[in-house]
């Protein structure tokens, strides 16, 4: 049968027609449902937020205010039970059953507010409210309600109850500037949200209903009244028992807010450079933090009497690299650059990085730690160095040397060593500030030369220490990457990589050495006695101080823990007595002294060797030196054989030395003798009485080519510049001499006029002109040395 697709003649709608609606309909629903559907925002908030840093166990350890000037924390990761029961009984008591919305509480507002002839009441849900706060707080119309209303059921399509709790307790305002409810907490009560007791969980509760109109410090009344209330309700409602309620109600108000915590204000800044608006987890030890904080504010009182301002520690885990406690700088006020972060600002290194040289010498094999290592006054290409206290030792042990931070020890080394070498060694370590080639530092590269950082020093003495430990756990095996970052956020840990029988750049053995070496350095005043209690810590430790006395360092190493220390002026201005033996290294024991106690190293057997060394100058032994065996890094020794020893024959007395030439071999005397060359041995028997000088030849001896005497300033080939004082007279040039005979007679010449002549202690003082010229010394038995110089 063919149906009519037209209106009939009774006006009847034909089956075309209905088909037609049919589809509008269904187009109009599917259109609408469309829009229900993406009418929520992807991102309900579009809003910055606070940088939150905190420790591992919530403790809140600073906070800096979001960009738009509120104190917005991100979103919390749960709502304490005591809020969560506060805050629905106050707004919401059906959350969990309604929709997204409540239509006997609507109907109820709108009664309310018809027969009030103004809003008086609302009907909203915490999901319609969650979408006005997202909305940016419209005007309050019936209009915006039916939108309010259909965004919450999107709302609840979405997230969970729980969510959407968070969400409203992380976005909801509190009163000026103050958005969220653990900022409220903190500001209000100085706490963690789940810290919060019944009545201050009512007392935060009650407070997005009005914050403009109530908030701690004013509207007391108001406020009170609305808390007790809702404690009243909370009891009525079985969550509070008598005796809670009751002590609840005695609580007072907030009166002042509270500041947010600022334990770490140069980490946080350090933090939010690439993490802004972030939680971060940190891996600082609050407790910790707080103590290094008042030890470095006490010292503080103390140094800035000498107008030394700044200073900063850094504390970390060896083992696991993470920083347990970070202090950029003092609280020395913007005048004095509090706010520059010193941990990550490179200065002038001073000693601190002899150990490295020390370690990398023993590595190769080309230093022993009894060594004895010339100390003298030295010249080298118009660099002259010079000890701190300007004293001279003639010969000095390597370790000794390095205990004692000798500089003239170090550039020797170094320059044996090979500066091209060892700065390219330094690489392996990061050294930001360390950017430049050998030749722009020169041998000042060990004393100071340098710029790095007490970020990458730190790391630099961790790597080291675990170098050691890690040889030990391992069953004598390395990592292929102990030069590891730092840690400072927690669920990042450190990659030392695979595991490898080569060393990465110094061997265990090398390491362990220099710490011994730096363990038995002399501690600050009023520490002197520390080895002699049972329960002192043994420390690696050293200190370095930079040229002009700008900057102070003390770096130490344990087992467990590595502290860094820096002391100065931000500016670079320097001051006087400012070292890092009294100013940087008692910052470091007493944070040492809070840290718990480490075991010292436990020595590497496996890279180590025993082998014979001479007793008196630590070289190898030789067959007629006295004998003393120590343990190395087992590899191949460059040091050479000990020729300080030497066989000298005498006569019956023992007073005096024979030859061929004076005595009857049949009665001389050959004996070993420890003979440093007359330089050294002129300052070396100063500090060493048991040092004894080779005895004179008989008078009716020939001489052998033994030298008897060497110049010690000048050198030869020296170019010299007298300088003027301030009357404008030139000052004198001091020539000395050491001579291996007391009591010698030295004349002196300066090209061919006699100058005069000099008896043990062999120095003149002249004015020679600008100009070449020869200085020339000849003592009583006609031996003569000469040195030529240039005056500038």
């Amino acid at each position: 049968m063919v149906r009519n697709y037209r209106l009939s003649n009774h006006g009847v709608i034909t089956p075309f027609f209905r088909k037609k609606k049919h589809i509008l309909i269904v187009s109009i629903l599917v259109s609408l449902s469309i829009a229900y559907y993406f009418c929520l925002p992807d991102k309900l908030f579009k809003v910055p937020t606070a940088t939150v840093v905190e420790s591992s166990s919530g403790q809140l350890l600073g906070a800096l205010i979001a960009e738009d000037g509120q104190w917005r924390f991100p979103v919390v990761d749960s709502v304490p039970h005591k809020f969560e029961v506060s805050i629905l009984n106050f707004e919401d008591a059906h959350f969990y059953r309604h929709p997204g919305f409540n239509p006997v509480s609507m109907a109820k507002a709108i009664r309310s507010n018809w027969r009030a002839g103004e809003t008086v009441r609302g009907g909203s849900t915490l999901s319609q409210q969650l979408i006005r706060m997202s909305r940016h707080q419209q005007q309050r119309t019936y209009w915006e309600k039916i939108k309010e209303l259909v965004l919450a059921t999107r709302l609840e399509l979405r997230f969970s109850k729980k969510e959407i709790l968070k969400s409203y307790a992380s976005h909801a305002p509190f009163g000026g500037n103050v958005v969220g409810l653990e900022m409220a907490t903190w500001r209000y009560f100085g706490l963690q949200p789940h810290q919060l007791s019944w009545a201050e969980a009512a007392t935060l509760a009650v407070l997005p209903n009005a914050p403009s109109l109530i908030y701690p410090g004013k509207n007391q009344e108001k406020l009170l009244e609305k808390r007790n209330r809702l404690l009243h309700k909370l009891h009525k409602n079985h969550y509070l028992d008598s005796l809670t309620y009751q002590l609840s109600l005695l609580e007072k108000l907030p009166n002042k807010p509270f500041n947010v915590p600022n334990k770490v204000p140069h980490l946080l800044q350090f933090l939010a450079k690439g993490n802004r608006g972030e939680r971060i987890t940190t891996t600082v030890d609050p407790y910790l933090q707080t103590t290094v904080n008042a030890i470095v504010n006490n010292h503080h009182k103390v140094l800035r009497q000498n107008q030394v301002h700044n200073a900063a520690v850094l504390v970390m885990d060896v083992n696991s690299r993470k920083v347990l406690s970070y202090v950029g700088n003092t609280t020395a006020g913007a005048d004095h650059e509090e706010n520059v972060d010193m941990v990550h600002a490179n200065r002038s290194t001073g000693s601190v990085i002899k150990p490295l040289l020390y370690a990398a010498m023993i590595d190769a094999g080309e230093l022993l730690p009894g060594m004895l290592v010339p100390d003298v006054p030295t010249h080298i290409a118009g660099y002259t160095p010079e000890n701190f206290d300007r004293s001279y030792s003639g010969a000095v042990r390597a370790d000794r040397a390095l205990a004692r931070s000798l500089n003239i020890p170090s550039v020797r080394l170094l320059q044996s060593y090979g500066l091209q070498k060892f700065r390219d060694q330094l690489d392996f370590f990061k050294l930001k500030g360390l950017n430049r080639p050998a030749d722009h530092y020169g041998l000042t590269l060990i004393l100071g030369g340098a710029e790095s950082n007490l970020w990458d020093l730190c790391k630099t003495y961790a790597s080291l220490a675990s170098t050691i430990n890690h040889f030990n756990k391992t069953s004598s095996e390395y990592y292929i990457d102990e030069f590891v970052e730092p840690v400072l956020r927690m669920g990042f840990d450190a990659d030392f990589g695979k595991k490898s029988t080569e060393k990465t750049l110094f061997d265990a053995a090398s390491i362990y050495l220099t710490f011994e070496a730096m363990k038995d350095l002399n501690r600050p005043e009023g520490s002197e006695s520390w080895e002699f209690y049972d329960s002192s810590k043994k420390i690696a430790w050293k200190t370095g101080t930079s040229f002009g006395n700008k900057d102070a360092w003390a770096i130490g190493v344990t087992k467990d823990h590595v502290v860094g220390v820096w002391v100065g002026n931000a500016d670079g201005e320097g001051r006087p007595n400012m070292m890092g033996l009294n100013t940087a290294a008692p910052i470091l024991f007493d944070v040492f002294d809070v840290l718990p106690t480490s075991s010292w190293f436990q020595a590497p057997e496996d890279e180590f060797t025993t082998i014979d060394v001479c007793a008196e100058s630590g070289y190898l032994a030789s067959a007629i030196c006295p004998k003393s065996s120590i343990r190395i890094p087992n590899k191949k020794q460059y040091v050479p054989v000990c020729d300080y020893h030497r066989l000298v024959h005498l006569d019956q007395s023992g007073r005096f030395r024979v030859n061929s030439s004076c005595g009857n071999p049949a009665e001389i005397r050959t004996e070993p003798w420890f003979v440093l060359p007359p330089l050294m041995g002129y300052y070396y028997q100063r500090s060493h009485p048991s040092y004894v000088m080779l005895p004179p030849f008989k008078s009716s001896c020939k001489q052998t080519g033994i030298p008897e005497m060497a110049f010690i300033y000048p050198k030869d080939g020296s170019r010299i510049t007298l300088t003027k004082n301030f009357g404008g007279e030139t000052g004198e040039l001091v020539i000395k001499l050491a001579h291996a005979k007391p009591g010698t007679t030295v004349y002196w010449y300066l090209n061919d006029t006699y100058l005069g002549e000099t008896v043990n202690y062999h120095e003149r003082g002249l004015i020679p002109e600008k100009g070449r010229h020869r200085i020339t010394a000849v003592d009583g038995s006609g031996n003569e040395i000469m040195v030529n110089i240039t005056i500038e």
